[in-house]
């Protein structure tokens, strides 16, 4: 069940952070605000996510970080950006990288907010677009970077692993 089928999917748009907190909300997620950032904590399969939306204004801009848990030790990390190459090939909305100064692993993806009547606002199918892409991406990722770092398989080996699609039911 989707967001849509659990709130009135004709909500009116709402200022950006607004409406992403509506949303964290309405799914239970802790979460925190100021006035142009807000965080959030998801229990994926793999791991937990924290999810922290940056609202620019001037820029009308909002952008999403996620963030799985990873950190890419020192001496790990040409294979990790290997993957990365790989990986952000797949993907149509946002992309994995790496923070060089900490080896944190994340993945980010932007939307440009329209202002209308002078007043910046996101819909519900949006907020719910940027996040569970997000969530999405790490889940479907997080084996293969845990096997490139792990796992001793090669990134094209750890793709190919983690991209198995199972048939049938258990």
């Amino acid at each position: 069940m989707t967001m849509l089928d659990e709130v009135d999917q004709f909500a009116e748009p709402e200022a950006p952070l607004d409406m992403l907190e509506s949303y964290f909300l309405a799914h239970g997620w802790p979460c925190e605000r100021n006035e142009d950032e807000i965080t959030a904590t998801v229990k994926g399969s793999w791991t937990e996510y924290e999810l922290r939306a940056l609202w620019r204004e001037e820029d009308g801009v909002v952008q999403l970080l996620a963030f799985p848990d990873v950190k890419v030790p020192e001496g790990r990390r040409a294979p990790i950006y290997e993957t990365l190459g790989l990986v952000n090939e797949q993907l149509w909305l946002g992309h994995f990288e790496m923070w060089s100064s900490s080896g944190i692993l994340l993945y980010r993806c932007a939307t440009a907010v329209e202002a209308r009547d002078g007043e910046a606002t996101m819909s519900l199918t949006t907020a719910e677009l940027l996040i569970e892409s997000a969530i999405d991406e790490c889940e479907r990722f997080y084996p293969v970077f845990q096997f490139v770092l792990w796992g001793g398989k090669s990134p094209a080996e750890a793709i190919a692993a983690a991209m198995v699609e199972t048939a049938g039911e258990a």
